[in-house]
């Protein structure tokens, strides 16, 4: 009978480490490439698609992933899930979206990461790609700017990026905004972002 019961105490305590370890696996990621559409990213559901297929090219299992992108209809902070995020060096982000939303998240250059687990340039690097896609206000709700609810990669239209590298040309609060900084423009192509500091990058949350 003791036997048993130190079997179960095992399996348990087994158990619990296995939870904790898929808890701070990656939940959270800035795309290393654009889709190669510019701002037309298929829409939500295109955007959604293509942070999973990143995802599972980088070895998660298991999750729901999540465009961190705005539109006319839907909100970034609605979309994401509870929290908490992890990068894909299984470093916290943010407990939730409250946390996510204020001063009080994890968000930095050398947080930041792709699904790959690299840096994402910023500024002073060459090139400087921070400027990140969300079409967002500072709160997470929707700003006019979105490239036609990510269906938009010509010259007309422009999208609300944030800085992931937390950094711009003063010191700010929108200079300092993951996302929400300032508008692109020129377009919705990929020269357009590139102009302003991008590369048609967008973040990625796991909603479960």
């Amino acid at each position: 009978m003791r036997r048993r019961f130190a079997y179960i105490a095992a399996a348990l305590a087994f158990s619990a480490v296995g939870v904790h370890a898929q808890d701070t696996a990656m939940s959270f990621f800035v795309t290393s490439v654009n889709p190669g559409k510019g701002g037309d990213l298929g829409g939500l559901t295109g955007a959604d698609a293509y942070c999973n297929t990143l995802a599972t090219a980088a070895g998660s299992t298991g999750k729901t992933w999540k465009a961190y992108l705005s539109t006319d209809a839907e909100n970034a902070k609605d979309r994401i899930g509870a929290g908490p995020w992890y990068n894909a060096k299984g470093e916290k982000v943010a407990d939730d979206v409250a946390s996510l939303h204020s001063d009080k998240n994890n968000l930095t250059k050398q947080t930041a990461l792709s699904e790959k687990g690299e840096i994402i340039s910023g500024r002073g690097d060459k090139p400087n790609r921070h400027d990140i896609l969300t079409g967002s206000k500072a709160d997470g709700t929707a700003a006019p700017e979105t490239c036609g609810n990510w269906t938009m990669s010509g010259e007309e239209g422009a999208a609300i990026v944030g800085h992931s590298d937390r950094m711009g040309l003063n010191d700010t609060a929108e200079a300092k905004s993951w996302n929400s900084s300032h508008a692109t423009r020129g377009g919705c192509t990929i020269k357009a972002f590139n102009g302003t500091g991008g590369d048609g990058l967008f973040y990625c949350f796991a909603s479960n």
